[in-house]
């Protein structure tokens, strides 16, 4: 016992239809915590499943001998991120790990590995598979890091270890953490990466609920965390002037060298000054928005069913 860790860690694992996986990557997880913390704490986070997840918890439960394993029940599929909030807001850890997905593709001891970077100084540490990117995943990040000025680069991770200094932080920021990477790169705090080898190829199975809710979630992200729908705006504000100036010269040219028909001068002039006031007005608009957005963020919004405590 002297020689275990002082500091309680909590351990937070998103679980969706994983009745497959979900028991091993349990007992990895428990294996750890038992081993090398005086006191922890389990935390998975069952998002609407409808499989045998949770009985599959219950029996890995059942091996906890000092760890507390608590199952918090979503009312309603919420998917990953307002469900993982919810998990980290039930934790009382001084150290909290973030399990994203339960496929189990590390080492145990890369769990230390970071929690020990953790020790080092670093608030924020991240454990990322060496394997290649996914190419729309690889496509996003860059996507989001060119957008924004963040100098924080975004890589695919499988889990985190956050220290009780940045959940204070991200809460007192008065918002919701509809993606919690992007917030944590902006929080302000040392972050840090480890690159583990994957110990197995495998992905993961994801189901159809889970792909559509991630692709909505890069979507929102974009528009809520980058410059992407006002530089577009921009954009097309520039390129309507252009064409705006360009059919101001045209109609002039063609009333003075032609005999259009009457009223035809007038009428593509306004509408070329028309388009090009509409677009630099939707350009306000979104910029307008785009600052209320980072002054004003969107209220904490999360229910949960039940929470069973097990150990």
């Amino acid at each position: 016992m002297a020689n275990k860790e002082k500091n309680f860690v909590s351990a937070v694992i998103y679980v969706h239809n994983a009745e497959d996986r979900i028991e091993n990557f349990m007992e990895a997880v428990l294996s750890v915590m038992e081993t090398n913390f005086e006191h922890a704490e389990l935390i998975c986070v069952n998002d609407c499943s409808n499989d045998g997840s949770v009985q599959r918890i219950k029996e890995a439960a059942k091996k906890a001998e000092h760890v507390s394993v608590t199952i918090l029940n979503m009312s309603y599929f919420h998917g990953l991120e307002a469900a993982m909030n919810a998990g980290v807001d039930l934790s009382i850890g001084d150290f909290v790990f973030e399990f994203d997905n339960t496929v189990l593709d590390f080492a145990q001891d890369t769990v230390m590995d970071i929690y020990q970077r953790a020790l080092q100084g670093w608030d924020i540490v991240s454990a990322s598979p060496d394997r290649k990117e996914k190419f729309t995943s690889g496509l996003f990040y860059r996507v989001f890091g060119y957008f924004t000025d963040s100098s924080t680069k975004m890589y695919t991770e499988s889990f985190r270890v956050l220290s009780r200094r940045v959940i204070n932080r991200i809460y007192s920021m008065n918002k919701t953490v509809l993606y919690r990477k992007a917030v944590y790169a902006n929080c302000g705090l040392k972050t840090d990466r480890i690159i583990y080898p994957v110990r197995d190829g495998s992905r993961g199975r994801t189901d159809v609920r889970e792909k559509k809710y991630r692709a909505g979630l890069a979507a929102d992200s974009l528009i809520l965390f980058t410059e992407v729908g006002y530089r577009f705006s921009k954009a097309m504000t520039a390129l309507m002037m252009v064409m705006s100036i360009f059919m101001t010269v045209y109609s002039i040219v063609v009333y003075l060298s032609f005999h259009p028909v009457a009223g035809w001068t007038t009428t593509i002039l306004f509408l070329s000054v028309a388009f090009f006031g509409l677009f630099g007005v939707l350009t306000i608009i979104i910029k307008y928005l785009q600052l209320l957005v980072d002054l004003v963020f969107k209220r904490k919004h999360y229910s949960f069913e039940s929470i069973e405590k097990l150990t």
